[in-house]
């Protein structure tokens, strides 16, 4: 399946949290829960420059999040793509994650590039290019 429908973004956009899996140096699967953003047809994930799941996109340049409902029937899919690591004109997009964790009605104001650096703040951005696993979802 290609590009996102209006049927999915409405899903990403009334979720939080999914599945985020990269690809360890052994090539086995690396999979960790983080909250996200959806950016057009990209995801955007706050996270630290020297987790795992930074230094697998910048070795590999690929990412997937799988996204679940968490009402019957548990719909989900997931979306895959070139991934990159984002440390410039990265303080909008934290914000904006920011507000999904803390639940927030707007985004707190956007700190600068050089403060999130200072705290080891960067953007894995997911380009998606293929939406697989679509269930419980009209695609």
């Amino acid at each position: 399946m290609g590009a996102l429908t209006p049927a999915l973004r409405e899903f990403l956009d009334a979720q939080r949290v999914g599945a985020l899996a990269t690809t360890a140096k052994s090539g086995r699967p690396r999979q960790s829960l983080v909250y996200y953003v959806r950016d057009g047809d990209a995801l955007l994930i706050s996270t630290e420059g020297q987790r795992f799941k930074a230094k697998d996109v910048v070795r590999t340049g690929w990412a997937s999040l799988c996204v679940m409902g968490h009402e019957r029937p548990y719909p989900s899919a997931t979306f895959s793509g070139a991934a990159e690591i984002l440390t410039r004109d990265i303080g909008r997009p934290t914000a904006a994650v920011m507000q999904r964790v803390a639940d927030l009605p707007e985004p707190p104001d956007p700190q600068t590039d050089d403060a999130l650096a200072a705290v080891g703040r960067v953007v894995l951005r997911i380009a998606i290019d293929r939406v697989s696993a679509v269930s419980h979802l009209s695609a």
